[in-house]
């Protein structure tokens, strides 16, 4: 059998902001309801900061939307 992947595990919303700047996404829009991001042709819609930590289920469902893997 394969390695089993890591899981995805719950991030502040300063590591999620963070994190696409890193990879390569630039801040496209900021002056809506949410932060925008895009790499190439794609763009991710980034939550308002909150308190609290993002889930892990919302982070995964974000990745996909980026073509992003988790393991990036």
């Amino acid at each position: 059998m394969g390695e089993r992947l890591s899981r995805l595990s719950p991030v502040s919303w300063r590591e999620l902001a963070q994190r696409p700047r890193e990879l390569g996404f630039e801040e496209t829009y900021a002056g809506g309801r949410h932060p925008q991001m895009r790499r190439g042709d794609v763009t991710v819609i980034i939550p308002n900061p909150q308190e609290g930590d993002i889930g892990a289920g919302f982070l995964k469902r974000l990745l996909q939307q980026a073509g992003v893997s988790h393991e990036e």
